[in-house]
């Protein structure tokens, strides 16, 4: 299992699911970011911390733990 945080800069990935649970998981889903949806990985934070990414057209950043709960391919 890869999760959006293992991805490199540069890289378009695909989420495959969703994993955490209730209002984490509502947030991250309304935020643009479900199931089979493309995200462009556009910039990682020196120390790794947020991940800026281009979902659904418009530029977003998550936490590493954010990160961590959506499985791609």
């Amino acid at each position: 299992m890869k999760t959006l945080k293992e991805a490199k800069v540069g890289q378009t990935v695909k989420v495959v699911k969703l994993h955490g649970e209730g209002a984490v998981k509502r947030r991250i889903m309304d935020m643009g970011i479900t199931k089979s949806v493309e995200i462009y990985i556009r910039k990682v934070a020196p120390l790794g911390d947020p991940i800026e990414v281009t979902v659904r057209g418009y530029e977003l950043s998550l936490r590493k733990a954010d990160a961590e709960m959506v499985e791609i391919e």
